[in-house]
């Protein structure tokens, strides 16, 4: 990356996608696509494949190896990138709610109040929430999975008998995300807030100044910074320091007349990639502020929905509500 203003937009090649896109990832080194209408579609190709058969795909997740996608059939399925898919679980046409990917294979989903974990081994532990389960998340380490629902989030470990640990703080709570080192705990909620606890002691933490609610969250690969949607900018959280952000202002990346609906950190830079609801798409160097447009605004193409990198941080995909989608390629 170099001087502010400069474009990438001639090197993204264009996907074909044509339905909203819940999930823009890369399996390996395939870049990966999950569509509302069901088809989850692999490679530049367009090769589609349909693991819910003629079902919706409402939900999805992904590591290096595996798409995992939940449907309105109320089936788990784990796509790998030949096209294979294999049932993980069945909750017998209820509709799934969350899916996370988790160490050494396992997964999880809920339903409604319901939690499932299934280990690398296809143990499966239920577990019912105290409200609906509104996210899930894995720790980084251990087979550790946290839930947020009304009133907090709950720390759960499926191989144990006791019971969760909640985190409690008033409100209704969204999304979830563990820090990488496993210190932290956020979630995003109804407010138009984010709500924090540090772990080893369960302190709270409370991110506020939301114009809307927050539903995409991306670390740094070291750990330090936190990227949020729901303003007119990227809203950067420093972590470093034990306390969080407490008592620190974030950063501010990529202001503009749009509101930020996807952040995807690089993968080994301190570059976050920045998706607005009128389809912008800016890369934003955080130690200087620069930023590369990568795609320029255009409304009719709608939101970006979803945006990931490869693991060597050369590529990024990206696909929007309206059904476009694209790779670039970094110089």
């Amino acid at each position: 990356m170099s001087d502010t203003q400069e474009s990438l937009t001639q090197r993204v090649e264009p996907l074909k996608a044509g339905f909203h896109v819940i999930a823009a990832r890369f399996i390996g080194d395939e870049p990966a696509l999950v569509l509302a209408d069901g088809a989850v579609v692999i490679g530049s190709r367009d090769t589609r494949f349909h693991p819910h058969g003629d079902a919706a795909i409402l939900v999805s997740a992904l590591d290096d190896t595996i798409q995992l996608t939940g449907g309105d059939d109320g089936k788990i399925m784990a796509t790998q990138a030949d096209g294979s898919t294999t049932l993980l679980g069945d909750e017998n046409g209820r509709w799934i709610d969350a899916v996370a990917i988790g160490p050494s294979g396992a997964v999880a989903w809920s339903t409604g109040k319901k939690v499932v974990a299934r280990d690398g081994k296809g143990g499966l532990k239920e577990w019912l929430a105290p409200t609906t389960a509104q996210g899930l998340a894995f720790a980084p380490k251990g087979y550790r999975l946290a839930i947020s629902h009304y009133n907090g989030a709950s720390l759960w470990f499926p191989n144990t008998e006791g019971k969760p640990e909640i985190r409690e703080w008033k409100g209704s709570h969204l999304d979830v995300t563990f820090s990488p080192d496993g210190r932290f705990l956020v979630t995003s909620m109804q407010e138009n807030t984010l709500h924090g606890w540090r772990l080893a002691d369960g302190k709270d933490m409370r991110m506020s100044g939301y114009p809307s609610k927050t539903r995409s969250f991306s670390w740094s690969h070291d750990g330090n910074w936190l990227a949020t949607s729901g303003a007119d900018a990227a809203i950067i959280w420093p972590f470093k320091e034990k306390d969080g952000p407490m008592g620190k202002a974030p950063r501010e990346c990529g202001v503009r007349h749009s509101k930020v609906s996807t952040v995807a950190f690089h993968p080994r830079a301190l570059v976050v990639a920045i998706g607005y609801e009128d389809s912008c798409i800016l890369l934003c160097r955080l130690t200087d502020g620069a930023e590369l447009l990568v795609r320029p605004a255009k409304q009719e193409d709608g939101r970006v929905t979803s945006m990931g990198w490869c693991k060597t941080g050369n590529r990024m995909i990206f696909g929007t509500e309206e059904g476009v989608a694209g790779v670039l390629t970094l110089p």
